[in-house]
Order: structure tokens, then sequence, then C-alpha cells
């Protein structure tokens, strides 16, 4: 990793870049794992911020000084310290100038397998033991400043999803819960949660990202409605897995294997949140769960500001899925009325979302369940290509010129679009 990116090329002079520069972070930490790297932050010893702006870079770093390389538009920060100074993970102080040494900008940082460096030799700076926390597979914070930032306490569970096979050493666990019990994590904003959420959503091991959060008690403070899964009893001849916690999660890694995209992700862990609140006289059938289930998910979305294509996903899915998974035994009737409570006339990529959500439910089942054929994907695909393929607008306008109502011309396009329906799933059985 020698010399600094964008660097020029041919008669154009090159870009000095003041002090002396190393990469630092998830750079360094990917390639030790043999992992690809897209990405080098870099950090610069012995510099001043004006020294970078007559260099040619930009500023633009609002709380603390980060400066974009000219050329490549990487990003540079001056070597720094920080100071808490206020509840929440903005109350910092930062201080950098030209003293501030690697070493100390590195101790900043959350886990000892981000606070490496790499310098412009290849050579690898390690004063934390990220090296050995590595072989290890140990996430593990680098001192006692951890505590002072509750995002870490997000970043670590993130991590967890991103490296599934690391665990989380004790001594930050423990900082962890205690960050929780001082009510750190209740100082953070929605936006921040969300960004973080939504990161750990999209990694290879999701599940992960909430086994830790539930493991040092944040879940219970971001995600309550999340957190009261547990325990909660399923049907154990639908549900072999027993535990409504549990079964999320699986569907949640389901959805991982596949690929899928976030806002499926997120429907996927919202969709069941009802049963925590079913009158226990109905258990373990959970009747009634899916109203419930969209109105916590509401919730959830308005408190942190989730964007509205995953809210409205969650939304359908949580309602629908119960529905979806019964569709098999549907008639052409009953199937287009599903079709139009989903809004899969208007919206039919979504619908194929909403699919993917429910295949993940299925598969996120215990037992043989996993296994066995989901015949109801292709059939409610093949009704809604059918009912698509009603020219609705020729069907009205030849109702109008017989003079019919609007509530006779909707009934007519939705006798033809039952028909054609009909005819699909009669081709597809035959």
């Amino acid at each position: 990793m020698k010399g600094a990116p964008g660097a020029a090329t041919g008669a154009d002079p090159p870009v000095r870049v003041p002090g002396r520069a190393y990469v630092v972070g998830g750079a360094v930490r990917d390639a030790l794992l043999g992992r690809e790297v897209h990405d080098r932050d870099w950090v610069v010893v012995g510099a001043t911020a004006q020294q970078m702006l007559d260099a040619g870079f930009r500023a633009v770093g609002r709380d603390f000084p980060v400066f974009l390389h000219p050329r490549s538009g990487a990003e540079y920060a001056l070597a720094r310290t920080e100071r808490k100074t206020a509840a929440g993970y903005r109350g910092f102080e930062v201080h950098a100038d030209p003293s501030v040494t690697l070493e100390q900008d590195l101790q900043r940082r959350d886990l000892s397998i981000n606070a490496m460096a790499q310098d412009e030799q290849g050579r690898i700076i390690d004063p934390w033991g990220g090296q050995r926390d590595l072989r290890e597979r140990w996430l593990r914070h680098v001192g006692p400043a951890f505590v002072e930032d509750p995002v870490r306490i997000l970043r670590v569970a993130r991590f967890a999803a991103r490296l599934g096979e690391f665990r989380v050493h004790p001594e930050t666990l423990e900082l962890m819960r205690r960050m929780v019990a001082e009510g750190e994590v209740d100082a953070l904003v929605a936006e921040r949660v969300w960004q973080e959420l939504a990161r750990g959503l999209m990694e290879s091991q999701p599940r992960r990202m909430f086994e830790v959060l539930r493991d040092c008690g944040a879940l219970r403070r971001l995600l309550p409605e999340v957190d009261a899964l547990w325990g909660v009893p399923q049907p154990a001849q639908a549900h072999p897995e027993v535990d409504c916690g549990e079964h999320v999660l699986r569907v949640l890694q389901a959805a991982a294997a596949a690929a899928a995209p976030l806002a499926v992700r997120w429907a996927c862990l919202m969709h069941d949140l009802g049963k925590a609140g079913s009158d226990p006289r109905l258990l373990p059938r959970h009747v009634g769960h899916e109203a419930r289930s969209v109105r916590l998910a509401a919730g959830i979305a308005q408190r942190l500001r989730v964007p509205v294509d995953c809210a409205e996903l969650a939304a359908v899915v949580a309602a629908e899925h119960g529905h979806v998974h019964h569709s098999a035994g549907h008639g052409a009737a009953a199937l287009l009325r599903l079709l139009q409570r989903c809004d899969a006339l208007r919206r039919p990529q979504r619908f194929e979302l909403v699919l993917q959500a429910c295949l993940a439910d299925h598969l996120g089942r215990g037992g043989d369940w996993p296994r066995q054929p989901y015949p109801q994907a292709a059939r409610l695909r093949a009704a809604l290509h059918a009912a698509l393929s009603v020219d609705a607008g020729a069907l009205a306008l030849q109702a109008q010129q017989r003079g019919d109502s609007g509530p006779q011309i909707g009934r007519a396009v939705a006798g033809a679009r039952e028909r054609a329906i009909e005819q699909a799933l009669q081709r597809q059985a035959g």
C-alpha cells in the first residue's frame, strides 16, 4: 500500500500530503482478513489544517478536520484526540494539531481490529492488539474511552453481523451493558440508530446484530417491540422453532441468504411483532396478531424515521403474510382480492418483494419446513400476470358505451380478471 491514492501521472505535478499519511481502520482490517478492500481512509500525522488546504485538499469535516484528496477524492483526517463533554454521541471536544501521535489517534477508536494503521512501506502499526484479536476472533474495545460514545454499541453489533464468527469479548460486553444501564443508549438520535441498523441488516449474518443488542440490553431500549418476542411461544406444529424471537431471526437470516434488499429484511424483522401482545387465552395461535404487527411496525417507522419504502413493505407483509401462506387453496376471486389488498396491480415490483419476504418467513421455520416446497409464490405470480393482462381501460370504455355506472364497470373489470386468473391457474395445474 505504497504512496497516497490519487497520485498524478505523466506531466501532472504530484499532490504532496503534508506530514505522514497512514491507511487506517477498515482497510487494514479487511486486508489482513483476506477480504476485498473497497475504500481507504487515511490519517495524517504532523500537519495542520492550513497545510492541507495549501496542498490542495478540500475541507469537508464539520465536527473534526477531514479533507478530500484533490484528485482521488479519498478522505484524509488529521490525527486527533477526543474528550467527552456531554451525554450522547455528539458530546465530544476534538483536539487536532501536529503534536497528536498516530498511537493517540488509534487509541480513540472503538475496537482493536479497527485501531491498526499501515504506513507507505506496508508496515502494520498495531499498538492495541488488533492482529491478535483478528486471529482469536474477538471484538474487543480499545480502552476505557469506549463507554463515552453510545454509537459504539451499535457498531459492535454491526461488526458481529459482518464478521459472524467473531465474538464480543466479555469485558467489552460488560462495558456495553453498563452503558445501557446508565442511559447512554437513550441519547442516540433516530437517524443514527436507523443508519447503523440498516447497515447491519445488510450484512451476511444480520441475526448476530440483534443477538448482541439483546445480550447487552440495548435491544430492549431501541426496539422493545422486537425484544418482546423472546419467550413468546409459537404453535409447535407450524413452528418447530417454538420461540417467536428465534423465528424472526431465522426469517431475517433466510432473507440475507437470498441476498434480499433492505426493505425485505426490514419487513422480515417486523412481520410478527404483534405476537408479543397476543391474548394468553388465544395462545399459541396468536389470533389477530397481523393487525397488531402493522400498528407496532408503523410506530417503529415513525420513531426511527424509517424510509418510506421499508415502512410500506413492512406494513403489507405484516398484514398479508398469513394470507399469502394460505393462498395455495384460494380460488381466483380470493387471489384477486389478495392482490388488490397488496396493491399488486399498481405495484407489481413491490409485490415481488412481498413474496420474497413471505418465502423467507416459510424458510425461517424449524424442523422440515425449510425443505418443503413453496408453490404459493409461483401461483400468485401467475395470478398477477393474468390479472395484468386484462385491458381494464378497454373494458371500462365498452361499459361506458353501454351506459354502465362506476360500480358496474368495476364489477366487469374484476370479473374479467377473475376469469383470466382462473384460466392461468388451470394452465399451471395442467
